[in-house]
């Protein structure tokens, strides 16, 4: 039995000592008990309620340890943590091209969420072994938050107004070594430009330079495991980006955001040429927007829900399946932005879909019987449609396009569309390429309340494949005989 077992069996560990050993369990060492037990030990002995080190994770652990048992941050992953961050972002306006940046002579910069984060350090007595580090609040009051969870409010500001935000807050946060906040990636990009920069970060309504090529907007959308968003936008942020937009003729909206967060305040206000879904793209944020801002890449990014214009939009109830009813985001109300929306600096065109049944695939009503895994029979994952089309680059910018496949089932009303399969493919200007789509049993089967079974239906299946899930440039039908 390992060590950290003994101990919590032993009645040794009780209460918030327990944060140690969960940090013991997280971390990976070859071993642990020889290397730890001295320490363990005397940590627990010593240990005192109002020890900022009961609540650790596994870097907190090995800084005070003074050993390297956790790999934090591998500088191979350097490249990887900045890709993804970038892809993660989604362009959704850019009127008259005011994106990207072409060496600006005056940029003037706005917004609580521009900076880096006021505080990021290990935790205080006075907090209660408390720190936004590690947790996801570096932005946000993680005392507030904490004591609110306790009382059972339940609730957070809808923004968070100390900084940046990389991350959401809770489980899905972590404890990063740095955080390249937009700020610091717009300084250095500046310096290189020789672009002069103004900004205020405080300010609702700032004063703004007349002369400002582009004012630069940063607000964001704060949640967390364990509270409840009170709404989908917040009256300050919509406040700012007004009072700026009433000023700057060329104003830029960067929002990070941890989910859907509404924009129909200000989104048709002509002076708001360009607006960025940022989302949480961890500590490259600042290098990431800048690689999109200043056109070293396109965005390529797209919508992962659908962006409403009111947040009565959301609110429709569906009668989908016979044991409940689940939300649904109906074809008669036009969003702002659908799901699978996100615009590129350059564009592309769709054509030659073909559509054709696997040879010798079985389309039995249920599934053939074979070796039961993990997600339910083998043979749900056999391959009985294939797709096919190709896509261009018509513009003047290399620059991937997330191509995306519908299908609408034969009398199903549970939604319109189904998305059932999508491919990123990289496309220099004037290049085509072929894409392709492999469809399963289980992405063309619907779940039998009755029969307590993925089915297969007899009839036409209609595939969509486009840009997004409203914007379907081709359309095919195969029949399930």
């Amino acid at each position: 039995m390992y060590l950290g077992t003994r101990i919590i069996f032993n009645g040794a560990v009780v209460g918030k000592n327990l944060g140690i050993f969960s940090s013991l369990i997280l971390a990976r060492r070859e071993n642990p008990e020889a290397a730890f037990q001295p320490y363990i030990l005397s940590r627990i002995q010593n240990a005192s309620n109002d020890d900022p080190s009961l609540f650790v994770d596994p870097l907190r652990l090995s800084l005070w340890c003074k050993c390297q048992f956790f790999r934090h941050y591998h500088p191979d992953s350097k490249q990887i943590l900045l890709d993804s961050a970038v892809e993660g972002h989604v362009l959704v306006k850019n009127a008259n091209n005011a994106l990207p940046l072409k060496r600006p002579r005056l940029l003037s910069l706005f917004g609580y969420d521009c900076l880096a984060p006021r505080k990021m350090n290990v935790p205080s007595p006075a907090t209660f072994g408390i720190s936004g580090w590690g947790f996801g609040y570096e932005s946000s009051n993680v005392t507030q938050a904490f004591l609110e969870l306790l009382s059972g409010t339940g609730t957070l500001p809808q923004y968070a107004a100390g900084g940046t935000i990389i991350s959401g807050g809770g489980s899905g946060a972590n404890a990063p070594p740095y955080i390249s906040a937009p700020f610091d990636a717009i300084l250095e990009q500046a310096h290189k430009d020789n672009t002069g920069l103004f900004w205020d970060f405080d300010s609702v309504s700032p004063n703004v330079d007349a002369e400002s090529s582009a004012c630069l907007v940063f607000i964001n959308a704060f949640s967390a495991e364990g509270f409840d968003r009170v709404g989908l936008h917040d009256d300050y942020s919509d406040a700012l980006v007004l009072n700026i937009a009433s000023k700057c003729n060329n104003t830029i909206v960067i929002i990070h955001n941890a989910g859907i967060r509404l924009v129909d305040q200000w989104i048709d206000h002509p002076n708001v040429t360009a607006v960025m879904f940022a989302h949480l793209p961890g500590q490259e944020s600042g290098r990431a927007l800048v690689q999109l801002l200043y056109g070293y890449k396109s965005p390529s990014g797209k919508l992962p829900y659908t962006v409403a214009r009111n947040e009565s939009d959301y609110n429709v109830l569906s009668p989908a399946l016979p044991e409940g009813r689940y939300s649904v985001f109906p074809q008669s109300i036009v969003p702002r932005y659908e799901f699978g929306f996100g615009l590129s600096y350059t564009t592309f065109e769709y054509d030659d879909l073909r559509l054709s049944l696997y040879p010798n695939a079985s389309t039995s009503y249920y599934p053939p019987n074979s070796t039961v895994l993990p997600g339910g029979l083998a043979s749900l994952w056999d391959v009985i449609l294939r797709a096919e089309a190709m896509v261009k680059n018509t513009g003047q910018m290399a620059a991937a396009e997330v191509s995306q496949l519908y299908v609408a089932f034969p009398g199903d009303s549970t939604a319109v569309k189904q998305l059932r399969g999508f491919a990123k493919t990289f496309m220099n200007p004037g290049e085509s390429k072929q894409i392709r789509f492999a469809l399963t049993r289980r992405d063309l089967s619907r779940w039998s309340a009755v029969d307590q079974a993925w089915v297969l239906q007899r009839g036409t299946y209609e595939v969509y494949v486009g840009a997004s899930s409203r914007d379907l440039s081709l359309s095919g039908r195969v029949v399930i005989p």
